[in-house]
Protein backbone atom coordinates (compact mmCIF):
# COMPACT_ATOMS: atom_id res chain seq x y z
CA UNK A 1 0.00 0.00 0.00
CA UNK A 2 1.03 2.85 -1.06
CA UNK A 3 -0.64 5.65 1.40
CA UNK A 4 2.46 6.30 3.45
CA UNK A 5 4.91 5.73 0.95
CA UNK A 6 5.85 9.69 0.62
CA UNK A 7 5.28 10.40 4.64
CA UNK A 8 8.19 12.51 4.27
CA UNK A 9 8.27 14.22 1.63
CA UNK A 10 7.16 17.94 1.83
CA UNK A 11 5.41 19.86 -1.04
CA UNK A 12 4.91 23.59 -1.95
CA UNK A 13 2.45 24.13 -4.04
CA UNK A 14 1.01 27.20 -6.16
CA UNK A 15 0.28 25.52 -8.86
CA UNK A 16 -3.81 25.48 -9.55
CA UNK A 17 -6.82 24.54 -12.37
CA UNK A 18 -6.16 21.35 -12.79
CA UNK A 19 -2.96 19.61 -13.96
CA UNK A 20 -0.65 20.98 -11.37
CA UNK A 21 -3.61 20.05 -8.71
CA UNK A 22 -3.75 16.73 -10.28
CA UNK A 23 -0.02 15.70 -9.65
CA UNK A 24 0.27 17.58 -5.99
CA UNK A 25 -3.20 15.34 -5.40
CA UNK A 26 -1.15 12.09 -6.03
CA UNK A 27 1.54 13.24 -4.09
CA UNK A 28 -1.04 13.78 -1.23
CA UNK A 29 -2.58 10.36 -1.93
CA UNK A 30 0.40 9.02 -1.29
CA UNK A 31 1.33 10.60 1.85
CA UNK A 32 3.29 13.77 0.98
CA UNK A 33 2.59 17.04 3.18
CA UNK A 34 0.99 19.04 0.55
CA UNK A 35 1.38 23.01 1.39
CA UNK A 36 -1.03 24.77 -1.14
CA UNK A 37 -0.43 27.69 -1.53
CA UNK A 38 -3.04 30.24 -2.34
CA UNK A 39 -4.17 34.04 -2.88
CA UNK A 40 -5.70 35.05 0.17
CA UNK A 41 -8.99 36.89 -1.71
CA UNK A 42 -9.68 34.23 -4.59
CA UNK A 43 -8.11 31.31 -4.03
CA UNK A 44 -7.40 28.63 -6.85
CA UNK A 45 -9.50 29.53 -9.76
CA UNK A 46 -11.61 26.01 -9.64
CA UNK A 47 -12.86 27.49 -6.04
CA UNK A 48 -15.06 29.34 -8.76
CA UNK A 49 -16.04 27.11 -10.82
CA UNK A 50 -19.30 26.37 -9.94
CA UNK A 51 -22.05 24.95 -9.75
CA UNK A 52 -22.26 22.47 -8.74
CA UNK A 53 -21.18 23.45 -5.29
CA UNK A 54 -21.05 21.68 -1.44
CA UNK A 55 -22.62 24.04 1.36
CA UNK A 56 -20.97 24.26 4.72
CA UNK A 57 -23.29 22.90 7.79
CA UNK A 58 -23.95 26.23 8.80
CA UNK A 59 -24.49 27.41 4.88
CA UNK A 60 -21.71 30.10 5.15
CA UNK A 61 -19.62 28.83 2.61
CA UNK A 62 -19.43 26.58 -0.80
CA UNK A 63 -16.65 24.65 -2.41
CA UNK A 64 -16.47 23.88 -5.91
CA UNK A 65 -17.12 20.23 -7.00
CA UNK A 66 -14.84 20.67 -9.27
CA UNK A 67 -11.91 21.95 -6.47
CA UNK A 68 -12.79 19.11 -4.53
CA UNK A 69 -12.15 16.92 -7.59
CA UNK A 70 -8.11 17.83 -7.39
CA UNK A 71 -7.30 18.98 -3.92
CA UNK A 72 -8.07 16.46 -1.12
CA UNK A 73 -5.07 15.63 1.58
CA UNK A 74 -3.57 19.46 0.95
CA UNK A 75 -3.06 22.24 3.47
CA UNK A 76 -4.51 25.39 2.06
CA UNK A 77 -2.24 28.72 3.13
CA UNK A 78 -3.30 32.04 2.39
CA UNK A 79 -0.51 34.26 0.78
CA UNK A 80 0.54 36.96 -1.89
CA UNK A 81 3.50 36.15 -3.64
CA UNK A 82 3.18 39.20 -5.39
CA UNK A 83 4.12 40.99 -2.07
CA UNK A 84 7.70 40.96 -0.41
CA UNK A 85 6.40 39.36 2.27
CA UNK A 86 4.28 37.38 0.83
CA UNK A 87 7.42 36.18 -1.89
CA UNK A 88 9.36 35.93 1.82
CA UNK A 89 7.34 33.02 3.04
CA UNK A 90 7.30 30.93 0.28
CA UNK A 91 10.78 30.83 0.32
CA UNK A 92 10.99 30.11 3.71
CA UNK A 93 8.38 27.13 3.40
CA UNK A 94 10.97 26.47 0.34
CA UNK A 95 14.12 25.91 2.60
CA UNK A 96 13.15 22.65 3.98
CA UNK A 97 10.91 21.26 0.79
CA UNK A 98 11.77 18.49 -1.48
CA UNK A 99 9.28 19.66 -3.96
CA UNK A 100 7.83 22.95 -5.58
CA UNK A 101 5.26 22.80 -7.60
CA UNK A 102 4.13 25.84 -10.39
CA UNK A 103 1.95 26.43 -13.60
CA UNK A 104 2.42 30.40 -14.23
CA UNK A 105 3.57 31.67 -17.61
CA UNK A 106 7.45 30.65 -18.37
CA UNK A 107 10.02 33.16 -16.82
CA UNK A 108 6.88 34.91 -14.72
CA UNK A 109 8.22 33.74 -11.14
CA UNK A 110 11.90 35.53 -11.70
CA UNK A 111 10.41 38.94 -10.36
CA UNK A 112 9.28 37.48 -7.42
CA UNK A 113 12.25 34.99 -6.79
CA UNK A 114 10.45 32.13 -7.07
CA UNK A 115 11.98 31.01 -10.47
CA UNK A 116 14.12 27.95 -9.98
CA UNK A 117 17.45 29.84 -10.06
CA UNK A 118 16.45 31.33 -6.92
CA UNK A 119 15.21 28.82 -4.91
CA UNK A 120 18.23 26.31 -5.93
CA UNK A 121 20.37 28.40 -3.83
CA UNK A 122 18.29 28.67 -0.70
CA UNK A 123 17.69 24.60 -1.51
CA UNK A 124 20.13 22.56 -3.60
CA UNK A 125 18.32 19.35 -2.97
CA UNK A 126 14.36 21.17 -4.09
CA UNK A 127 13.01 19.21 -7.35
CA UNK A 128 11.31 22.09 -8.96
CA UNK A 129 8.28 21.58 -11.44
CA UNK A 130 6.72 23.66 -14.27
CA UNK A 131 3.85 22.87 -15.75
CA UNK A 132 2.85 25.38 -18.66
CA UNK A 133 0.80 25.00 -21.67
CA UNK A 134 4.18 25.12 -24.43
CA UNK A 135 7.31 24.85 -22.74
CA UNK A 136 9.89 27.13 -20.75
CA UNK A 137 11.61 27.38 -24.85
CA UNK A 138 10.75 28.13 -27.68
CA UNK A 139 8.29 30.69 -30.10
CA UNK A 140 4.98 30.10 -28.48
CA UNK A 141 6.74 29.65 -24.65
CA UNK A 142 5.18 33.09 -22.99
CA UNK A 143 1.79 32.08 -24.10
CA UNK A 144 -0.68 30.43 -21.52
CA UNK A 145 -3.39 27.81 -22.96
CA UNK A 146 -6.45 25.48 -21.47
CA UNK A 147 -6.77 21.39 -22.15
CA UNK A 148 -8.83 22.45 -24.72
CA UNK A 149 -6.72 24.16 -26.95
CA UNK A 150 -4.09 21.12 -26.49
CA UNK A 151 -6.76 18.75 -27.10
CA UNK A 152 -6.95 21.02 -30.89
CA UNK A 153 -3.31 21.97 -31.32
CA UNK A 154 -2.10 18.12 -30.58
CA UNK A 155 -4.26 16.48 -33.40
CA UNK A 156 -6.88 14.60 -30.49
CA UNK A 157 -9.75 16.07 -31.98
CA UNK A 158 -8.85 15.99 -35.10
CA UNK A 159 -9.43 12.18 -35.16
CA UNK A 160 -12.00 12.29 -32.07
CA UNK A 161 -15.73 12.60 -33.69
CA UNK A 162 -18.44 11.74 -36.21
CA UNK A 163 -16.99 11.37 -40.32
CA UNK A 164 -17.63 13.38 -42.28
CA UNK A 165 -20.99 12.64 -44.25
CA UNK A 166 -22.51 11.53 -41.44
CA UNK A 167 -24.75 12.91 -38.80
CA UNK A 168 -23.27 15.18 -36.10
CA UNK A 169 -19.71 15.17 -37.92
CA UNK A 170 -16.86 17.12 -36.90
CA UNK A 171 -14.48 17.07 -34.38
CA UNK A 172 -15.06 16.77 -30.95
CA UNK A 173 -13.28 16.91 -27.44
CA UNK A 174 -13.57 14.65 -24.83
CA UNK A 175 -15.89 14.91 -22.00
CA UNK A 176 -13.50 15.90 -19.19
CA UNK A 177 -9.63 17.72 -19.51
CA UNK A 178 -8.15 14.40 -20.66
CA UNK A 179 -4.61 16.82 -21.78
CA UNK A 180 -4.49 18.49 -18.19
CA UNK A 181 -4.96 14.86 -16.85
CA UNK A 182 -2.44 13.04 -18.01
CA UNK A 183 0.21 16.22 -18.03
CA UNK A 184 -0.91 15.77 -14.53
CA UNK A 185 0.08 12.14 -14.58
CA UNK A 186 3.31 12.45 -16.69
CA UNK A 187 3.90 15.49 -14.04
CA UNK A 188 3.94 12.80 -10.82
CA UNK A 189 5.91 10.14 -12.64
CA UNK A 190 8.62 13.22 -13.32
CA UNK A 191 8.30 14.00 -9.82
CA UNK A 192 8.86 10.45 -8.31
CA UNK A 193 11.90 10.04 -10.74
CA UNK A 194 13.57 13.51 -9.99
CA UNK A 195 13.54 12.87 -6.00
CA UNK A 196 15.04 8.99 -6.93
CA UNK A 197 17.48 10.80 -8.30
CA UNK A 198 17.69 13.56 -6.11
CA UNK A 199 18.67 10.81 -3.45
CA UNK A 200 21.59 9.63 -5.30
CA UNK A 201 22.87 12.59 -6.14
CA UNK A 202 21.83 14.94 -3.56
CA UNK A 203 21.18 17.44 -6.12
CA UNK A 204 17.79 18.65 -7.34
CA UNK A 205 16.48 19.68 -10.59
CA UNK A 206 14.04 21.60 -12.80
CA UNK A 207 11.03 20.01 -14.70
CA UNK A 208 9.86 21.66 -17.67
CA UNK A 209 6.59 19.65 -18.43
CA UNK A 210 4.28 21.11 -21.20
CA UNK A 211 0.41 20.75 -22.17
CA UNK A 212 1.74 20.75 -25.74
CA UNK A 213 4.17 17.94 -25.07
CA UNK A 214 1.46 15.96 -23.75
CA UNK A 215 -1.25 16.34 -26.37
CA UNK A 216 1.53 15.03 -28.77
CA UNK A 217 2.74 12.51 -26.77
CA UNK A 218 -0.96 10.92 -25.89
CA UNK A 219 -1.64 10.39 -29.68
CA UNK A 220 -0.07 7.02 -28.65
CA UNK A 221 -1.19 4.51 -31.93
CA UNK A 222 -2.74 7.43 -34.02
CA UNK A 223 0.61 9.44 -33.71
CA UNK A 224 2.64 5.73 -34.84
CA UNK A 225 0.12 5.08 -37.28
CA UNK A 226 0.68 8.11 -38.85
CA UNK A 227 4.33 7.91 -38.68
CA UNK A 228 4.39 4.79 -40.46
CA UNK A 229 2.13 5.26 -43.16
CA UNK A 230 2.44 8.94 -43.58
CA UNK A 231 -1.37 9.02 -43.48
CA UNK A 232 -3.47 11.37 -41.05
CA UNK A 233 -5.84 10.03 -39.18
CA UNK A 234 -9.88 10.15 -39.72
CA UNK A 235 -12.53 10.41 -37.22
CA UNK A 236 -14.13 7.33 -37.42
CA UNK A 237 -16.77 7.82 -34.67
CA UNK A 238 -16.91 5.10 -32.10
CA UNK A 239 -14.70 2.85 -34.02
CA UNK A 240 -11.36 1.58 -33.76
CA UNK A 241 -8.64 2.64 -36.16
CA UNK A 242 -6.56 -0.64 -35.44
CA UNK A 243 -8.99 -3.26 -34.69
CA UNK A 244 -12.51 -4.79 -36.07
CA UNK A 245 -14.82 -4.64 -34.66
CA UNK A 246 -14.55 -2.67 -31.53
CA UNK A 247 -17.42 -0.04 -31.60
CA UNK A 248 -21.03 0.74 -29.94
CA UNK A 249 -23.95 -1.27 -31.31
CA UNK A 250 -27.70 -0.93 -30.87
CA UNK A 251 -29.31 -3.94 -29.88
CA UNK A 252 -33.12 -4.04 -29.47
CA UNK A 253 -33.31 -2.23 -26.06
CA UNK A 254 -29.96 -0.26 -25.62
CA UNK A 255 -26.32 0.13 -26.70
CA UNK A 256 -23.35 -1.98 -25.75
CA UNK A 257 -20.07 -1.56 -26.65
CA UNK A 258 -17.92 -4.84 -28.39
CA UNK A 259 -14.70 -5.17 -28.17
CA UNK A 260 -12.83 -7.77 -30.53
CA UNK A 261 -9.24 -7.80 -30.10
CA UNK A 262 -8.20 -10.88 -32.28
CA UNK A 263 -9.38 -13.19 -34.49
CA UNK A 264 -10.15 -16.11 -31.81
CA UNK A 265 -12.10 -13.48 -30.23
CA UNK A 266 -14.14 -13.30 -33.84
CA UNK A 267 -14.83 -16.78 -33.87
CA UNK A 268 -16.22 -17.12 -30.58
CA UNK A 269 -18.16 -14.41 -31.76
CA UNK A 270 -19.85 -15.28 -34.82
CA UNK A 271 -20.51 -18.94 -33.77
CA UNK A 272 -22.40 -17.37 -30.23
CA UNK A 273 -24.24 -15.24 -33.43
CA UNK A 274 -24.92 -18.30 -35.82
CA UNK A 275 -22.33 -16.68 -38.27
CA UNK A 276 -20.27 -18.88 -38.53
CA UNK A 277 -19.60 -17.79 -42.13
CA UNK A 278 -18.16 -15.09 -41.02
CA UNK A 279 -15.04 -16.64 -39.37
CA UNK A 280 -14.54 -18.74 -42.93
CA UNK A 281 -15.13 -14.98 -44.74
CA UNK A 282 -11.54 -13.79 -46.10
CA UNK A 283 -13.00 -10.41 -45.84
CA UNK A 284 -13.49 -10.92 -42.57
CA UNK A 285 -11.83 -13.85 -41.05
CA UNK A 286 -8.38 -11.74 -39.97
CA UNK A 287 -7.92 -8.67 -38.33
CA UNK A 288 -6.21 -6.65 -40.78
CA UNK A 289 -8.82 -7.71 -43.70
CA UNK A 290 -12.00 -6.65 -41.25
CA UNK A 291 -10.69 -2.95 -40.87
CA UNK A 292 -10.63 -2.38 -44.74
CA UNK A 293 -13.92 -4.45 -45.12
CA UNK A 294 -15.65 -3.01 -42.33
CA UNK A 295 -17.88 -0.73 -44.47
CA UNK A 296 -19.08 -4.15 -45.65
CA UNK A 297 -19.02 -5.83 -42.06
CA UNK A 298 -20.83 -2.90 -40.27
CA UNK A 299 -24.12 -2.83 -41.76
CA UNK A 300 -24.59 -6.84 -41.00
CA UNK A 301 -23.24 -6.21 -37.67
CA UNK A 302 -25.70 -3.27 -37.20
CA UNK A 303 -29.08 -5.76 -38.56
CA UNK A 304 -27.78 -8.20 -35.92
CA UNK A 305 -27.49 -6.85 -33.08
CA UNK A 306 -31.21 -5.54 -32.93
CA UNK A 307 -32.03 -9.11 -33.41
CA UNK A 308 -31.59 -9.45 -29.35
CA UNK A 309 -31.97 -7.94 -26.20
CA UNK A 310 -28.46 -6.56 -24.48
CA UNK A 311 -29.35 -9.35 -22.19
CA UNK A 312 -29.62 -11.70 -24.46
CA UNK A 313 -25.87 -10.43 -26.29
CA UNK A 314 -24.25 -9.98 -23.28
CA UNK A 315 -24.77 -13.40 -21.59
CA UNK A 316 -23.68 -15.08 -24.56
CA UNK A 317 -21.15 -12.40 -25.02
CA UNK A 318 -19.68 -13.69 -20.96
CA UNK A 319 -20.07 -17.39 -21.53
CA UNK A 320 -17.94 -17.96 -24.52
CA UNK A 321 -15.18 -15.39 -23.61
CA UNK A 322 -16.05 -12.31 -25.82
CA UNK A 323 -14.78 -9.09 -24.51
CA UNK A 324 -17.95 -6.37 -24.31
CA UNK A 325 -18.82 -3.40 -22.12
CA UNK A 326 -21.89 -1.17 -20.86
CA UNK A 327 -22.05 2.40 -21.21
CA UNK A 328 -22.84 3.50 -17.81
CA UNK A 329 -23.94 6.72 -16.51
CA UNK A 330 -22.35 7.67 -13.33
CA UNK A 331 -25.07 6.69 -10.84
CA UNK A 332 -25.01 3.66 -12.82
CA UNK A 333 -20.80 3.66 -12.53
CA UNK A 334 -20.92 4.69 -8.28
CA UNK A 335 -23.47 1.69 -8.04
CA UNK A 336 -21.36 -0.64 -9.67
CA UNK A 337 -20.88 -3.66 -7.64
CA UNK A 338 -17.05 -4.47 -8.76
CA UNK A 339 -16.86 -0.09 -8.11
CA UNK A 340 -18.08 -0.58 -5.21
CA UNK A 341 -15.98 -3.64 -3.85
CA UNK A 342 -13.19 -1.68 -4.72
CA UNK A 343 -14.36 0.98 -2.28
CA UNK A 344 -13.62 3.67 -5.46
CA UNK A 345 -16.49 5.54 -3.85
CA UNK A 346 -15.76 6.95 -0.27
CA UNK A 347 -17.64 9.26 2.27
CA UNK A 348 -15.75 11.18 4.71
CA UNK A 349 -17.34 13.63 7.15
CA UNK A 350 -15.85 17.07 6.60
CA UNK A 351 -15.51 19.53 10.32
CA UNK A 352 -17.39 22.16 8.19
CA UNK A 353 -19.27 20.52 5.32
CA UNK A 354 -20.63 17.38 6.48
CA UNK A 355 -20.47 14.55 4.77
CA UNK A 356 -18.63 14.66 1.25
CA UNK A 357 -17.96 11.68 -1.08
CA UNK A 358 -14.67 11.33 -2.70
CA UNK A 359 -13.31 8.79 -5.37
CA UNK A 360 -10.27 6.73 -4.21
CA UNK A 361 -6.89 7.36 -6.02
CA UNK A 362 -6.64 3.98 -8.15
CA UNK A 363 -3.06 3.73 -6.69
CA UNK A 364 -4.24 3.34 -3.43
CA UNK A 365 -6.02 0.07 -3.47
CA UNK A 366 -6.51 -1.62 -0.56
CA UNK A 367 -5.72 1.49 1.77
CA UNK A 368 -7.19 2.60 4.62
CA UNK A 369 -10.46 4.56 4.15
CA UNK A 370 -10.35 8.19 3.27
CA UNK A 371 -10.06 10.76 7.05
CA UNK A 372 -11.44 14.16 7.31
CA UNK A 373 -8.05 15.05 7.45
CA UNK A 374 -7.77 14.15 3.70
CA UNK A 375 -10.60 16.35 2.65
CA UNK A 376 -10.10 19.74 0.29
CA UNK A 377 -9.32 22.34 2.23
CA UNK A 378 -11.07 25.39 2.62
CA UNK A 379 -9.45 28.77 1.45
CA UNK A 380 -6.68 29.32 4.39
CA UNK A 381 -7.78 26.78 6.61
CA UNK A 382 -4.30 26.05 7.58
CA UNK A 383 -2.47 29.47 7.10
CA UNK A 384 -2.19 30.03 11.09
CA UNK A 385 0.19 26.54 11.30
CA UNK A 386 3.15 28.61 8.89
Amino acid sequence: MLHHALKDVKVVDISRILAGPWCTQNLADMGAQVLKLEHPGRGDDTRGWGPPDISSTDGSDTMSAYFMACNRGKQSIAVDFSTPEGADQVRRLVKDADIFVENFKAGGLAKYGLDFASLHKINPRLVYLSITGFGQTGPMADKPGYDYVFQGMGGLMSYTGHPDGTPGAGPLRTGVAVVDLMTGMYATTAVLAALRQRDTTGIGMALDICLLDVAVAMNANQGANYLVSGKTPERTGNAHPNCAPYEVFACSDGHLILAIGNDGQFERFCNLAQRPQWASDDRYKMNSNRLKNMDMLRPLLIDLFKTRSRKAWTEAFDANNVPWGPIHTLDEVFAHPQVQHREMLQTIEHPKFGKMQLVRNPLLYGSPAMTADQAPPTLGQHTQNY
